[in-house]
């Protein structure tokens, strides 16, 4: 569990954004996931929901609904061309839909182009320029085309922007993805005192804390990782509960529920009650 805002990865990302759509469009998490394992059958049958769907929308008879399954079909099926070419006209008649322009972006960036990705991207947060997503991808971008400076700087203007005059909710989440570049960039120390910049501006946020336990982790300071998670517990115990205690157990802490900031445990018998399932 990492709970810093990860620069993304590929894997997962069409279908996560997928999972966007849908729930925008009015359908329930519920009716999308049904309709993931839909895409479990033969390819076939997938095949044959395709063509169905695809001449339908040629004679401009299909539905919104049809229109996101016939998205959804043709990145199952690896069609990306024609799942960009279905997207182009439909983020252009729906700007208010950032995830739209959002996917598009992602499906250019899969298709090797680059450059036409950040244009989407930089379309989206003209409109929306606080939207983490856009600007997750944006530096996703900015790295693998070796402008890392250019994304610190960009994430840093606007963290600024929103920390003036008075901080706003969403300076936590640039906060933490600026934080996640500079330690890909090998600046711990940097991301360190935005960490520590969020905690103050945030106090009852867990992220930050959390966000420097795993940084002290990675660095084999555990017993530093552990107070945090600690610290961490002990600002939101309702919400947090057990959570904490796995990510102490996947890095071979002690359990946290009886422990102090200090990291002094409880009776081991607590421990191993605590441990179960």
């Amino acid at each position: 569990m990492s709970s810093r805002s990860q620069v993304l990865r590929p894997k997962g990302l069409l279908v996560l954004l997928l999972a966007v759509l849908a729930v925008a469009g009015g359908w329930s998490m519920g009716t999308w996931q049904a309709r993931r394992q839909g895409d479990d059958q033969p390819r076939d049958a997938l095949l044959q929901q395709l063509s169905t769907l695809e001449n339908r929308h040629a004679k401009g008879q299909s539905s919104e609904a049809d229109q996101q399954r016939l998205l959804e079909l043709l990145v199952a099926l690896d069609r990306r061309p024609e799942a960009i070419a279905l997207l182009e006209p439909m983020a252009d008649r729906q700007p208010e839909r950032w995830s739209l322009r959002l996917l598009l972006a992602e499906l250019r960036r899969n298709q090797n182009d680059r450059p036409g990705a950040e244009r989407e991207v930089r379309q989206l947060l003209n409109l929306k320029p606080d939207r983490i997503e856009a600007l997750q991808l944006m530096t996703l971008l900015q790295l693998e085309q070796g402008r890392g400076d250019q994304a610190q700087a960009q994430l840093q203007a606007t963290l600024e922007r929103l920390s003036k005059p008075q901080v706003r909710p969403e300076a936590m989440g640039v906060g933490l993805l600026l934080a996640d570049l500079l330690q890909k960039r090998g600046q711990p120390g940097q991301a360190r005192a935005i960490y520590l910049r969020l905690g103050a501006a945030f106090p009852r946020d867990v992220r930050p804390l959390l966000a420097q336990a795993l940084l002290l982790q990675e660095k084999g300071e555990t017993k530093g990782a552990q107070e945090l998670l600690a610290q961490a517990r002990q600002l939101q115990p309702e919400t947090v509960d057990r959570r904490l205690d796995k990510v102490a157990a996947a890095w071979g802490l002690a359990p946290l529920r009886g422990s102090s900031p200090s990291g002094s445990p409880q009776k081991s018998a607590d421990a191993a009650e605590r441990q179960s399932p």
